[in-house]
C-alpha cells in the first residue's frame, strides 16, 4: 500500500482572471512535482465530481444550487471580491470535492495507506453559504461528513497548517463535538478569524495564531506543545489535512518563514499520530500556496513525508 493521488483535468478549466493568484499554474506545478522520479510511480486516479447531496451535508443547499446555477456562458461571475466563476469552473469545483469523497472511501477500504488530492480550487475559507477567499465548495469539510454518512466513523479530524486560518471549516465544525479542527496561520491576516480564544462546542476547534515573521521554531513549537498532544487525545477515525504551502516564506500573500523541511516535518508528526490512532488513515487535500517554487518545494516535501508512511 502506498499513496494514491486524486486529481483531473478539469481542475485547470477554472479561469480567475489575469494575474490572480489560485490560477491553473498553480496545479501545474504541482503536476510537474509528482511527474518526479520519486513520485511518478504512484498511483493516480480521476477525480470524480461530488454529488449535490454531498455537499448539502456541509453547504446550505439553496447556496449548492445558486453557485451551479451561476456559472457563466462565457466571462466571469463573481461570487465576492477574490473568488469568480468561468465557463469551465463547474467541473474543477464539483471535482475539488468529490476528490476528497473519493480518497475517503479509497483510505477506508485500504486501498492505500494515504491519499492525496491534487486540486484547485481550494476550499477551507468556503463557509456553509458563503464563498469566500478563491473558495466555493468546503473540499475537506465535505469530505470529513461524507466520512461520517459513508462509513459510520464518529470521530474525524482536519488538521490546518495554510498560513490563512480555515474559518470556513471552523464555521461547519464548531457546533459538533465529533468533529476537531486545528489551525495554524499568520494573525493578522484574511480572513481576520482564528483566535485562540475560539474553541468549539466542546473544545473541538483549536487555533494557534502566529505572528508575522514567525519561523520554523514557533510552527514546530505550536504543533508540538498543543495540536499534537490534543490531537491524540481526540483519537480521531480519519484524519484530513488541510495542506496549504503559502506559509512558505517565498509566498507572496503572507510573512512567516517555513522551508520544506518544515512541512516534512509537521506531515511526518501527523502521520505518526495517524499511525497511533486511526490505522494510518490519512487524506490530504491541496489548499494555498502562490509562489511557484515555494509551493514546489512545500508540495514535494509534504509528499515525501506521505509515501514513507
Amino acid at each position: 500500500m502506498t499513496t494514491l493521488i486524486f486529481t483531473h483535468p478539469d481542475c485547470l478549466a477554472h479561469d480567475t482572471g489575469p494575474g490572480h493568484p489560485e490560477g491553473p499554474h498553480r496545479l501545474a506545478v504541482v503536476w510537474e512535482v509528482l511527474g518526479r522520479d520519486e513520485f511518478k510511480g504512484l498511483e493516480r486516479r480521476p477525480a470524480p465530481e461530488a454529488e449535490v447531496g454531498q455537499l448539502a451535508r456541509v453547504h446550505d443547499r439553496a447556496y449548492v444550487d445558486a453557485v451551479l446555477a451561476a456559472m457563466p456562458v462565457q466571462g466571469y461571475h463573481r461570487l465576492d471580491g477574490d473568488t469568480l466563476l468561468s465557463p469551465g469552473s463547474r467541473g474543477a469545483i464539483l471535482r475539488a470535492a468529490g476528490s476528497v469523497c473519493a480518497a475517503v472511501d479509497a483510505v477506508m477500504a485500504g486501498e492505500a495507506t494515504n491519499a492525496f488530492c491534487a486540486v484547485r480550487p481550494c476550499g477551507h475559507h468556503a463557509e456553509p453559504a458563503r464563498a469566500m477567499g478563491f473558495c466555493v465548495f468546503n473540499n475537506v469539510a465535505v469530505g470529513a461528513l461524507h466520512a461520517r454518512e459513508r462509513h459510520g466513523l464518529s470521530r474525524v479530524a482536519v488538521v490546518d497548517f495554510d498560513v490563512h486560518h480555515g474559518n470556513g471549516t471552523q464555521a461547519m465544525f464548531a457546533q459538533d463535538a465529533g468533529l476537531f479542527f486545528a489551525s495554524t496561520h499568520q494573525s493578522p491576516l484574511y480572513p481576520g478569524t482564528g483566535a485562540s480564544w475560539e474553541r468549539g462546542v466542546a473544545d473541538n476547534i483549536l487555533n494557534l495564531p502566529l505572528e508575522p515573521y514567525s519561523g520554523s521554531a514557533e510552527f514546530r513549537q505550536a504543533f508540538e506543545r498543543v495540536i499534537l498532544p490534543a490531537l491524540e487525545a481526540f483519537a480521531p477515525e480519519l484524519l484530513l489535512i488541510s495542506a496549504g504551502f503559502d506559509a512558505h516564506a517565498r509566498d507572496p500573500l503572507a510573512q512567516l518563514g517555513l522551508t520544506g523541511a518544515d512541512f516534512e516535518w509537521v506531515t511526518r508528526k501527523l502521520v505518526e499520530v495517524a499511525e497511533r490512532q486511526c490505522g494510518n488513515r490519512v487524506v490530504s487535500v491541496l489548499e494555498g500556496g502562490y509562489d511557484e517554487a515555494g509551493l514546489a518545494e512545500g508540495c514535494a516535501a509534504h509528499l515525501r513525508a506521505l509515501t514513507r508512511a
